[in-house]
């Protein structure tokens, strides 16, 4: 068990509403999983999962019951999600995720950011090989069991690396790490402990981080802000350390 180390968030930067974005993020989320697996999040794992992560954002509950009520109707908005690769300067690499109605639009603007900001839009297959898809739980680590002891019970379920994390707003988190393809085995796992995580999904964890300097640093970050603020970008992965 040890501290996980996490790619530098661009919290530098402040230019836009990031609750307001976060929001629209996870109600793309909810109309994803609504679209594949229903409305009951009885029966629906992608939908529990997104509701727990609305939760953790203290999202309105009016503002979720919108998303679900909106994402099963007969006039729904219909999202792809499609990824996207590339290279921010000084060599740091990108994985773009995007939902979106309108793929046109959607490339266009990606490859325009890229263009601004010194990067360069690649072939799918370039990037990602730097990177590893896995299951990625964050617990508030008030009232859990010690965490050597966490660690034993849930590698039966899975679990692959243990650490200390920080939330959106610097706060302590615990975060756990599994293959993706054993995804529900944790999940399953931390329910049976009676265990509620503050978020849970899928993420593309770097293999290698690369450090910059922090003027090199802020040329990367101000493309993986302007990324975030498309409103067809759910999430962008970057190895910056």
């Amino acid at each position: 068990m040890g501290r996980i180390f996490e790619t530098r968030k661009a919290t530098m930067f402040a230019r836009w509403n990031k609750m307001a974005k976060i929001f629209t993020r996870i109600s793309k989320d909810i109309a994803i999983a609504v679209k594949s697996g229903g409305t009951s999040a009885d029966t629906n794992p992608a939908l529990r999962r997104q509701l727990q992560n609305a939760r953790a954002a203290n999202m309105p509950k009016d503002k979720v019951e919108a998303a679900i009520k909106r994402a099963s109707g007969q006039d729904a908005a219909s999202y792809d999600v499609v990824m996207y690769e590339g290279y921010a300067p000084h060599g740091i690499a990108l994985i773009i995720e995007t939902a979106t109605d309108n793929i046109v639009r959607t490339v266009g603007n990606v490859r325009s950011y890229f263009n601004k900001f010194n990067g360069n839009l690649a072939a799918n297959g370039s990037v990602s090989f730097l990177f590893t898809k896995m299951g990625v739980f964050r617990l508030n680590p008030e009232g859990l069991p010690p965490l050597d002891e966490l660690e034993l019970e849930l590698i039966d379920h899975g679990l692959a690396e243990l650490g200390e994390g920080t939330g959106e707003k610097g706060e302590k988190q615990i975060v756990l790490r599994c293959a993706f393809n054993d995804f529900g085995q944790l999940q399953l796992g931390l329910e049976a402990k009676g265990i509620a995580p503050v978020s849970a999904d899928s993420e593309f964890v770097p293999q290698t981080l690369i450090t910059l300097d922090e003027e090199k640093a802020k040329d990367v970050l101000e493309l993986v802000d302007r990324l975030e603020q498309d409103d067809d970008v759910q999430r962008v992965f970057h190895n910056l350390g």
